[in-house]
């Protein structure tokens, strides 16, 4: 199992995957459904899509990323996937869940999709603390031990658990964390959660190879002039993809 390098830097709250700083408000799904359209990849630069070789370099980049938000948003709490290669390089970041300024709700299905759909066989989770602290909680041990026995399941190694701010970050890997929850013995998937996330691979697996096929007859039908009003109500892809073909 690949594993990322240290850097010197390096230090989270989620419950039964909902993260928290602490705070007792309830979890507001209203606001969660109000932002539901931000859930998306996130676009990088070609310079950004780094072979990641440290948690410093991933860093680098999710400063940028959290930075681009205004201060209104910044206050908000983010939790973000990144997935990598075999190479480590970056494949993609999506911004999963836009919570309130101290919790936001996370499962194994919203961690893993992109990463199935893209075939990227690592992943790093990483979310904000708006409230500046950078310190690992129980809760944060709790959900990044669940995210890592499921990853397992699904073949898909979580190699890190980045808690950022604006300045600063803690890395699981770098202080041992992600080696101590291999070793837990918590959450070893079985019984109907291991059903259900079985069947979830191959339900996301099946779209995928519907959508690869349907972007394979869209190229033949452009390549007999076909406009891409018809292409789109033939294969169902929408116009966006069908003009990056």
């Amino acid at each position: 199992m690949t594993r990322l390098p240290a850097s010197k830097n390096g230090r989270c709250t989620p419950l039964n995957g909902q993260f928290s700083q602490g705070g007792t408000a309830p979890y507001n799904t209203a606001f969660f459904k109000l932002y539901i359209f931000e859930i998306m990849n996130v676009r990088l630069t070609q310079e950004q899509k780094i072979k990641v070789l440290n948690s410093t370099d991933l860093y680098a980049i999710m400063q940028q990323v959290l930075l681009r938000e205004n201060k209104i948003r910044r206050n908000q709490e983010h939790f973000w996937v990144v997935g990598l290669n075999n190479a480590n390089k970056i494949l993609f970041v999506e911004l999963i869940g836009l919570g309130a300024n101290n919790r936001v709700n996370a499962d194994p299905p919203d961690v893993f999709r992109m990463a199935i759909y893209k075939l990227a066989g690592k992943l790093i989770l990483v979310h904000n603390h708006p409230s500046g602290s950078h310190e690992v909680t129980d809760a944060d041990l709790i959900f990044t031990d669940h995210m890592l026995k499921a990853g397992k399941l699904l073949q898909i190694d979580v190699l890190d658990h980045l808690v950022i701010t604006e300045t600063a970050y803690t890395s699981f890997a770098d202080q041992g964390v992600m080696d101590e929850l291999r070793k837990s013995g918590l959450f070893e998937i079985m019984g109907p959660e291991k059903q259900e996330l079985e069947a979830f691979k191959l339900e996301t697996e099946r779209k995928r190879a519907e959508k690869e096929k349907a972007k394979s007859i869209a190229k033949k039908m452009k390549a007999k002039g076909y406009d891409d009003a018809t292409i789109k109500e033939l294969t169902g892809l929408s116009l966006r993809i069908i003009g990056g073909l």
